[in-house]
């Protein structure tokens, strides 16, 4: 990859947390910086939204964003931030009683917003979201303890650990993000179980999304010395990552795969992809 290229990229087209983001990743960061950057999207119940998921534009907080709120917490470190437990404190208020969030509340502004954000049942469990939420809340966990004890992730834990081992199907989507909050608290017959579910080139359709939409090894287990990892042999591993280098493009960013329904949040993928790219290609080069 391209670095400077990819610095010129984030420059032209990124939204400033995602330059803030690339800026730390890349060892010229503030974090400082970053945290302000990221409380932009804050409300005052301690929730996140006016679009800090790009494709959900709501100005309302959303157990999506949150997601999105945790990797920044998580790239802070070893620093930590209130603002995370109280994102804990937000999520317990909204988690349903069998320990699940449900994909989306209720949007009063849709302007802007996915379908399936827009049209999603607040009164039921999803564990795709669950996952990834409680996924990314545990790799925050790992630094910072008032994570780490917050009821609600133990519980969100359980909740989608249960889940996945009481399915007979999972949706591409929810074994992606199964296996992310498997790995993180290194759940390795929860790691084997999802395995099973994984040809070995670790190419899955997304059901429902575009007609050519895979999920790859990388998306699976995008980092080195991770339980998740050893579900894909190393030659398979370093094939994904040459592909992933590859998809730099002449402008210096990259891309995702799946569909946007705005031209802001078109672009703001972009900035977000660059940054994953970066990130995963570079700690699997440090490996």
């Amino acid at each position: 990859m391209d670095l400077t290229r990819a610095s010129d990229f984030m420059a032209t087209h990124a939204r400033p947390l995602d330059r803030r983001r690339f800026d730390l990743l890349t060892g010229d960061g503030d974090r400082d910086a970053l945290l302000a950057a990221l409380n932009a999207y804050r409300n005052a119940d301690g929730g996140y939204g006016h679009g800090l998921e790009p494709d959900l534009r709501s100005r309302t907080s959303q157990p999506g964003p949150a997601l999105h709120a945790f990797e920044v917490f998580e790239e802070l470190a070893p620093v930590t931030a209130p603002e995370a437990a109280a994102l804990c404190d937000w999520l317990e208020s909204v988690t349903l009683p069998d320990g699940g969030l449900p994909f989306a509340l209720r949007i009063p502004d849709p302007a802007g917003c996915a379908p399936f954000w827009a049209d999603a049942a607040p009164g039921t469990s999803s564990l795709q979201i669950t996952a990834v939420v409680a996924a990314t809340a545990q790799r925050v966990a790992v630094h910072d303890p008032a994570v780490a004890e917050h009821p609600w992730l133990d519980r969100a834990t359980r909740y989608c650990l249960d889940s996945l081992r009481g399915k007979d199907t999972l949706h591409a989507l929810e074994a992606q993000f199964a296996m992310w909050l498997a790995d993180a608290v290194e759940d390795t017959g929860a790691v084997a179980l999802l395995g099973e579910r994984i040809p070995d080139d670790g190419l899955v359709h997304v059901e429902g999304g575009l007609e050519d939409e895979t999920l790859r090894p990388l998306d699976f287990a995008p980092f080195p010395g991770r339980p998740a990892r050893a579900l894909f042999k190393p030659d398979v591993v370093a094939a994904e990552l040459r592909r992933l280098d590859g998809m730099q493009e002449d402008d210096g960013g990259w891309r995702v795969d799946f569909a946007s329904y705005s031209p802001a949040a078109e672009l703001e993928w972009r900035g977000y992809a660059t940054v994953r790219a970066v990130s995963v290609l570079t700690r699997n080069a440090e490996h």
